[in-house]
């Protein structure tokens, strides 16, 4: 039984790994590569849970790669897997910037390395676009009025009235605790307790 939980702390870290060592662009890539490993080829994670982990990974303080990768891990193994998919995560951009650093000064000026940064840039573009639709499907199949309401509004506030980030969440936040004390008193008067 032991080697079997072995083998699953393995596949974790060398699953982690490779997503972080290919991924460029930031968290928003690296969910939807975990999704496909996690969710769609493995099975470890159902879909719904996803979004959860995502909006918990998003709405915490960090980078979203490090923080999706702890939830992730921790959902699959608990702290041992949070530890698991966190180192697994940042080894490889710590080796990578390390050596970058190194050698900065001999490519700083390279014209093939800025037409690469340049075509990568398009890349990352189209992997968050991915991530994003996929999110945003998520929330439509869920077929709840309220989330694909909150969604909509959330986009507007943040993309045409330029609202925070930070703020969105938090007033997400407050919304859900509103709900949820409406429901809560709502249930007691049902009840004949108040």
């Amino acid at each position: 039984m032991s080697e079997n939980i072995e083998n699953i702390y393995w596949k974790l870290f060398k699953s982690m790994f490779v997503i972080s060592m290919s991924t460029f662009g930031g968290g928003f890539v690296i969910i939807t590569l975990m999704q496909k490993k996690f969710c769609d080829e493995l099975g470890w994670i159902e879909k719904e849970e996803i979004l959860d982990l995502t909006a918990l990974a998003q709405s915490a303080p960090g980078s979203l790669a490090v923080n999706a990768s702890i939830l992730f891990g921790y959902q699959l193994k608990g702290i041992k897997g949070s530890l698991v998919a966190m180192l697994a995560t940042i080894l490889p951009p710590l080796l990578i910037i390390s050596t970058i650093s190194i050698f900065y000064s001999l490519f700083s000026q390279n014209q093939i390395v800025r037409i690469a940064l340049k075509v990568m840039r398009s890349g990352v573009a189209a992997v968050i676009l991915d991530a994003a639709l996929t999110l945003m499907k998520g929330v439509i199949k869920s077929k709840d009025m309220f989330n694909i309401m909150v969604m909509v509004f959330a986009f507007i506030f943040s993309y045409f009235i330029q609202v925070d980030a930070i703020m969105l969440i938090c007033l997400g936040l407050l919304l859900a605790f509103a709900i949820e004390i409406i429901k809560y008193r709502n249930t007691r008067i049902k009840h004949g307790i108040i």
